[in-house]
């Protein structure tokens, strides 16, 4: 004999139960790096009030500088575009109306919940950041804007909406495109002179990981309901052999 007979009898664990207890784990995880993150951006936020006395880092105001002695007419049109969509009736009701109509349509309703919570979760964070560090904004500001240069709304909003929909389609070019679209609200926050550059950091974390620890307990359903459509085209297919 090779073995003792309670070796031979010790139930083995299943590689479907092995993959499902490693996809907890991954995704909580992500969740931990998630809040961590989030914890960053509040650190960051503190830096700038109590080390910096609310004032702008050098590098907010170097590239401040940059960025009003290139200032074109050219470059106006676009980023007045990007406020229009990351902000204000548009980007907090029109778009997030028609995203959750999408998705309900293509009865994704697992993913339109979860676009919904990640959304008032970020809205409300930045909100609260907002309130809580009443930082100043720069002085050359080209559009109307609310109390609280940190975090950027319109950054955290693009953030946050660029992975969810990123983990709601699965597909590199999504994923590529969203972090584009990101990096282009960042530059033109600070173009407009909305905000500082360590604005669009905090906006970038704060909607990042706001959308990733809002994903972790919905991840297997928005998992299982992905792939249904896989699942009930397969069976069909699986009929038309028989």
């Amino acid at each position: 004999m090779t073995g003792s007979p309670s070796a031979s009898l010790k139930p083995k664990r299943a590689p479907a139960d092995k993959e499902r207890a490693a996809k907890r784990v991954s995704h909580w995880w992500l969740a931990v790096s998630g809040a961590v993150a989030l914890l960053l951006a509040a650190g960051l936020g503190a830096l700038i009030v109590y080390r910096e006395g609310n004032m702008p880092f050098r590098l907010d105001a170097a590239w401040m500088e940059e960025v009003i002695e290139h200032r074109l007419p050219i470059w106006d049109v676009p980023a007045f575009v990007m406020n229009w969509v990351g902000g204000g009736i548009f980007a907090l009701a029109v778009l997030p109306i028609l995203l959750v109509i999408t998705l309900c349509v293509l009865k994704r309703f697992w993913g339109a919940f979860f676009f919904v919570i990640a959304t008032v979760a970020s809205v409300l964070v930045v909100q609260l950041l907002k309130g809580t560090f009443q930082r100043p904004r720069p002085e050359d500001i080209l559009v109307m804007a609310d109390i609280g240069s940190f975090p950027s709304g319109h950054v955290a909003n693009a953030a946050t909406m660029s992975v969810v929909i990123g983990f709601l389609l699965q597909r590199t070019w999504v994923w590529a495109a969203g972090a584009a679209y990101t990096v282009l609200m960042m530059v033109s926050r600070t173009y407009l002179g909305a905000h500082w550059i360590s604005d669009t950091v905090g906006g970038l974390i704060v909607g990042s990981a706001i959308a990733v620890i809002a994903w972790a307990p919905f991840a297997h359903k928005l998992h299982l309901e992905r792939r249904r459509p896989d699942t009930v085209g397969s069976r069909k297919s699986d009929a038309a052999r028989v």
